[in-house]
């Protein structure tokens, strides 16, 4: 087992050499490299290193990341028949970069250049260096569409008896060609869903049929029916789902109850929003004879009711996470399996599957416990009541919630030493009327209640993964898992947040991980309550990687652990039902299944966290453009949040709401771009608008189909 476990941690090292060594070539992709230049250029100079950088390097040999030109001597393998192949990313504007797998840097196509191809569609490119600047490409051919349905308004020219539909996004570098009989019933103006049938070679515009009418451009209905549409994202569960659904027995029969572990005599709650409807979630804790604290986290149970392969499974598959949209939730589970029989109600005994820790006074574990449940919660507690009673409020469960938040302090204190990094933001949120029309704006804050809540969850994902992927020598067990990843931070980010921020005054030390850590909390505490917060903490969340799922335990850079998965909301993510499956697996005795069919899932349900990630932020920019509609042509005082070469964002705090302003607007200069100081600069005069600055702006326009806000600086 330990060779095994060397073994691996030896493979684990040679892939990090290699994506050390492509940083390195990327920084000039013609050079050609011997492995001592390779060596010295990733600080790797001793002989044990200078081998595992010869090893590396043969497995990119063989993985055909780089090309041995002669002997002993390596360039990028950027370029197989003089093209790439990636997937292609459109702008605003109509140009688009196409990602290609092994490259550091995206590729630029210019908008003249992208042919046929729309967004997220793998393409065939042709590259090369324009005007000796850096490399640009053309598409040759689609050679995978990525979709063929599309959100936009449809213009009807009734003398021509045709029309097109305009796409909302600059997905598609062309409108959709359609015909009076591909019409079915829509009308000029109104908002609709377009399927692409045909486009033809050479020719300027697809041609569509119109599939789906949304409603009147502008009104809220309409424009949230037309974010979902966008991402492709349900409205509503199909009937055969929701028939199964009702059919599940929702009873707590002895048989079930003998096989789990009754935990329902142990005082348990669940802290939650206040407006929230299913709790997936609950605590319980009490006090053992040798002092010290029995503390469970209980989370559903919805692998014991959604069982592989059933309807319900397949479409919650699908789906794989809940969305949660400004108005409503797009949840991944049907309302009955997610707001009552799973859900953690007060007053009802529950099927869980529990993570359960003794504690000492000093937070240190003692013993852990994991497997199935049943429970029965003593209370609901939203955040403020919980928060009340750790401020001081002398009231039900006060001295449990107390305790349980003196533990998680430490709990936080210590996973802040070990390396994690504490983002710490707010969150925007709406007041709506009955009408679902914003009247007001606010930011939800974590305050201590949710942080009791969030150190007991990440102690329980934290532990599960550990337990599945180390035996009880600490000896790597390679048992196939989903994991929550989160990689290194990009070096070459960090260097300019690192320059950026020694302009106001700030200083970091990037020199190794540990060191990287410490200086961005310090930073992030520094900058507390500064003008420059808001903008210092973008721009270090921006050098960070994202986050997705995976069977690779690469470690979760973010919270300083090695093995971290997703176990306890599985009523909203599919990724935490499949850690419960498997960890039950392995509980019976299960030995490790294929890990290429999880990997499936893993990239698969990545993949739909970042479609529902955009469409939420998609509904919150509508909802801060409606706000903001009643306050055209007043003046706020505003932080310049992001710049661009064609303008910059400016950000009113009491709201949340970002506007742009154009450089074509500002006529008292023509001003120039800086990407490395994030500002513009006007030629003549001097004057410089950069990321952070304060000032007065006029709110000139909102427009909703667009979701944008344009402001008008005010002297």
């Amino acid at each position: 087992m330990k060779n095994q476990y060397k073994s691996q941690k030896h493979e684990y090292k040679l892939q990090d050499i290699g994506k050390l060594i492509l940083k390195f070539m990327h920084a000039k992709t013609s050079k050609i490299y011997n492995y001592k230049q390779i060596a010295d250029g990733i600080d790797y100079k001793n002989p044990r290193q200078r081998e595992q950088v010869i090893q590396a390097l043969h497995r990119l040999l063989a993985n055909k990341k780089i090309k041995e030109v002669e002997k002993g001597k390596y360039i990028l393998n950027l370029k197989i028949d003089g093209t790439l192949t990636g997937i292609i990313d459109f702008n605003q504007s109509g140009n688009a970069y196409v990602r290609v797998e092994g490259m550091e840097e995206d590729v630029f196509i210019h908008s003249k250049n992208v042919k046929d191809a729309i967004q997220g569609d793998k393409v065939h490119i042709i590259t090369y260096h324009y005007k000796g600047k850096k490399l640009e490409g053309s598409v040759i051919e689609v050679l995978e569409r990525n979709r063929t349905n599309f959100v936009g308004t449809l213009q009807y020219l009734p003398h021509k008896e045709f029309g097109f539909v305009v796409a909302d996004k600059k997905q598609i570098n062309t409108d959709i060609f359609v015909t009076k009989s591909k019409l079915n019933g829509a009308k000029d103006g109104e908002k609709v869903i377009v399927k692409i049938l045909e486009w033809k070679a050479n020719s300027k515009n697809p041609e569509g049929e119109i599939i789906q009418i949304l409603g009147i451009p502008g009104e809220h209905e309409t424009e949230i029916h037309a974010i979902l549409a966008e991402y492709n994202l349900p409205y509503s569960f199909p009937e055969n789902v929701e028939k199964e659904a009702d059919t599940i027995d929702r009873s707590i029969s002895d048989v079930e109850v003998k096989k789990r572990r009754d935990m329902r005599s142990v005082t348990t709650f669940t802290i939650d929003p206040k407006d929230a409807k299913d709790f997936d979630d609950a605590l319980s804790i009490q006090k053992l004879d040798n002092g010290n604290w029995e503390i469970g986290v209980h989370i559903a149970d919805v692998s014991h009711f959604v069982t592989p392969g059933s309807i319900i499974d397949d479409e919650a598959y699908q789906r794989a996470t809940s969305v949660y949209l400004v108005d409503r939730v797009v949840p991944m589970l049907p309302e009955v399996l997610s707001n009552d029989v799973c859900s953690l109600r007060p007053h009802e005994d529950k099927y869980t599957f529990s993570a359960v820790f003794e504690l000492n006074e000093q937070a240190e574990l003692q013993k852990q416990w994991f497997g199935r449940t049943i429970i029965h919660s003593d209370r609901r507690f939203t955040y403020e009541e919980a928060q009340e009673r750790i401020e001081g409020l002398n009231a039900d469960f006060s001295t449990e919630i107390n305790t349980m938040n003196n533990l998680a302090k430490i709990l936080r204190n210590d996973r802040i030493k070990n390396g994690a990094i504490t983002f710490d933001r707010s969150e925007v949120r709406f007041n709506l009327n009955e009408e679902n029309e914003p009247i007001g704006v606010y930011f939800k804050i974590s305050k201590e209640a949710n942080h009791l809540i969030e150190e007991f969850m990440l102690l329980a994902n934290k532990k599960v993964s550990e337990f599945i992927s180390l035996n009880q020598k600490n000896e790597v067990t390679n048992n196939t898992f989903i994991y929550r990843v989160h990689e290194d931070p990009d070096p070459a980010k960090l260097l300019s947040l690192k320059e950026f921020v020694s302009t106001f005054g700030y200083k970091m030390n990037i020199s190794n991980a540990q060191k990287t850590t410490q200086s961005l909390n310090k930073l992030l505490q520094d900058v507390k309550g500064k003008g420059e917060e808001n903008m210092i903490e973008t721009l270090a969340m921006r050098s960070m990687s994202k986050a997705i799922y995976t069977t690779e335990p690469i470690g979760h850079y973010g919270l300083g652990f090695r093995y971290y998965s997703h176990f306890t909301s599985p009523i909203r993510r599919y990724p935490d039902l499949i850690a419960h499956r498997l960890l039950q697996h392995y509980l019976d005795g299960g030995k490790s299944p294929n890990r290429f069919e999880y990997e499936e899932q893993a990239k698969h349900c990545s993949s739909m966290e970042r479609l529902a990630s955009d469409a939420e932020r998609d509904s919150i920019k509508f909802m801060q453009v409606k706000f903001m509609e009643k306050h055209i042509g007043e003046t706020f005082e505003g932080i310049i949040s992001g710049v661009s070469d064609f303008g910059f964002w400016v950000e009113i705090p009491e709201n949340g709401a970002e506007g742009l302003i154009k450089l074509r607007d500002l006529v008292d200069d023509s001003y120039l771009y800086d990407a490395k100081t994030h500002a513009v600069y006007g030629m003549k005069h001097g004057k410089q608008y950069q990321l952070g600055d304060t000032l007065k702006i006029k709110v000139m326009k909102a427009n909703l189909l667009q979701k944008q806000l344009d402001f008008k600086i005010v002297d």
